[in-house]
């Protein structure tokens, strides 16, 4: 675990001062008295592992209907997350992933609106829908209390989040990195995943405890991350950085591949939980975030509008058009070290 990623308990009377340190320095934390049950977690670790090893074709027929629609398979290849940050030409990354969001459409949603598209779920493994589910609910409770404490330390009104939320565009990306042995090296610059600041407000992650994981630390360089026993960890998305008028950091972060050192079957598995604000929230900047000698920085943006802007970059392996909140970080995508 990186000594720059502080822990943070959520049960603790001191976390909104913990979280607003944590978001203002490194923009990650790690963060235990989360109360998500073990046992879903563990049902979703066996769940996911069952499907990832379902052969490929197999996997395919509940592939995402387009780019747009961030629901189903992603096989390996097939995505660059270094695009959203407006980077051309990267080789594509080395993950498979598999998508879903909420089991119903919230209340008042417009039918078009392609952030609350249906699931696709696979016949096999049958453990799979009952599983993601219980833990996408979990997930997403957590998410909500999260943004309680975010907003005491934001010297906001605890409900502040509540309205920009209600039907927020949630998504649990579950995502598989293997090198099988035998496995040719990595291009020149390929990454596991590349480097990217998350979209929206803020992800949620529990990954195994091996590396992989890198930040940009505040000083530059990346620096690796690994998960505390009984915890996860989170970080803030470009959308939070625009309403903190940069306060708090969306910091760029990528996964790389293990060491050619490393013998045998390589496997990490993350999951990633994105709390990303209602499609129709305006996000301007905060009144508590901006000043007379600090204006605010970004225009502003309505969040499905960033989001879709987003997402479609890595999907097509195109330079995204959304404003990036990575500044001159964004030389840190060329570092292949």
């Amino acid at each position: 675990m990186s000594d720059l990623v502080p822990v943070v308990d959520l049960a603790a009377s001191d976390a909104p001062q913990l979280v607003d340190a944590a978001c203002r320095t490194v923009g990650f934390m790690s963060i235990v008295g989360h109360d998500v049950p073990q046992a879903v977690i563990s049902a979703m670790l066996d769940a996911t592992d069952e499907f990832f090893a379902l052969p490929l074709d197999e996997k395919l027929r509940v592939r995402s209907p387009s780019p747009g629609i961030n629901r189903g398979y992603a096989a390996k290849g097939t995505e660059g997350l270094a695009y959203s940050l407006g980077v051309d030409g990267r080789p594509p990354d080395l993950f498979e992933a598999f998508n879903v969001g909420p089991e119903s459409r919230p209340d008042g949603v417009p039918a078009e609106r392609v952030e609350f598209a249906a699931n696709v779920w696979p016949q096999r493994p049958a453990s799979l829908r009952p599983a993601l589910t219980a833990y996408f609910e979990e997930i997403a409770a957590l998410a909500r209390r999260l943004t309680r404490v975010m907003a005491r330390a934001l010297e906001l009104d605890d409900d502040f989040f509540v309205g920009k939320t209600d039907h927020s565009t949630d998504t649990l990306r579950v995502i598989h990195y293997e090198r099988a042995p035998g496995e040719p090296e990595p291009l020149r610059g390929q990454q596991r995943m590349g480097a990217h600041t998350d979209y929206g407000i803020v992800t949620i992650l529990y990954a195994d405890r091996v590396a992989g994981l890198e930040i940009v630390g505040p000083a530059g360089g990346w620096h690796g991350v690994v998960p505390p026993p009984d915890g996860f960890v989170v970080n803030l998305g470009d959308l939070l950085a625009r309403w903190t008028n940069d306060r708090w950091r969306s910091t760029m972060h990528r996964v790389v591949p293990p060491a050619p050192t490393v013998e045998g079957r390589a496997v990490r598995r993350s999951m990633a939980f994105f709390h990303d604000g209602n499609f129709d929230a305006m996000i301007e900047c905060l009144p508590t975030c901006s000043s007379e000698e600090s204006p605010p920085r970004y225009p502003p943006v309505i969040a499905g509008d960033h989001l879709l802007a987003k997402l479609l970059g890595p999907r097509t392996l195109t330079v995204s058009d959304a404003q990036s909140t990575a500044g001159e970080r964004v030389h840190a995508v060329t570092d292949t070290t």
